[in-house]
């Protein structure tokens, strides 16, 4: 029970395969109160499913896209919570031509929504939920090895994802002070609806399994343990770095 009494948020899930809800679910496991975030009134169905009547769980709903519902969403929580102990952000999204063929044909406008739903996002939240974290908080947010080397059918994601992890770096110096720590989860590719978007996707999966020293594709599972250590006490010398779970893959050259 490492997270007994503390309250937080993981915004945004959409099934149960969401690597937010396992965090959700681990971080219930661990004695969290937790607040499940939902994109839109269809999301929200789909969060109300996964919740049921467990009362460790609370719904609230974000569109990251929308200016004024940071500020309604903290409004709410601090209605629900007073004051938060973790913050988890796990969305991400490039469209389609931001995917496919070639990075340089990526439109401005794919750019762009690729940059603001997949990190800017982020400083939006913490901006906005400053104010009602405690000190000692934790923050993290999710990437992937895209951000660090080209990764066919990624391209602009993988662009969204190095500019999330340089983000994390300068919030963890401006929250820093009141001992609010933000770190980067860095998951291997997972079967996600997110993650479907990408061309190729069970084939990376499956050499990964092949490839990396456990001989195994990390699974959502694994990101739930390491989120909680990120949210627990055991963590309060760790920020700005960017933990991979993925099974070891990322040390592998040949």
């Amino acid at each position: 029970m490492l997270l007994e009494g503390k309250k937080g948020l993981v915004l945004n899930v959409m099934n149960k395969n969401s690597i937010g809800w396992a965090v959700a679910e681990y971080a219930r496991g661990h004695g969290a109160q937790v607040g499940v975030g939902a994109q839109n009134e269809r999301m929200l169905k789909n969060v109300n499913e996964l919740t049921g009547d467990n009362k460790g769980y609370d719904v609230f709903t974000i569109d990251f896209a929308f200016e004024d519902q940071y500020e309604q969403l903290r409004q709410q929580v601090e209605q629900k919570y007073g004051k938060i102990d973790f913050l988890v952000h796990t969305a991400a999204f490039a469209p389609k031509d931001g995917l496919a063929g070639k990075f340089m044909d990526v439109s401005l406008e794919g750019f762009q929504t690729a940059l603001h739903i997949s990190c800017f996002s982020l400083v939006q939240l913490c901006k906005a939920l400053e104010p009602v974290m405690n000190d000692n908080a934790s923050v993290m947010a999710m990437s992937y090895l895209g951000s660090v080397r080209a990764c066919r059918n990624y391209n602009t994601m993988g662009v969204a994802k190095a500019a999330l992890e340089a983000s994390v770096r300068y919030l963890a110096v401006d929250l820093g002070p009141r001992g609010i720590r933000v770190n980067t989860i860095s998951p291997g590719p997972m079967n996600t609806v997110a993650a479907r978007g990408v061309k190729g996707l069970l084939d990376m999966i499956n050499y990964v399994a092949d490839t990396a020293p456990l001989k195994r594709a990390a699974v959502q599972e694994d990101v739930g343990g390491a989120a909680v250590y990120l949210m627990s006490d055991l963590s309060k010398g760790v920020t700005g770095q960017v933990i991979y779970v993925d099974a070891g893959y990322n040390i592998i050259a040949l």
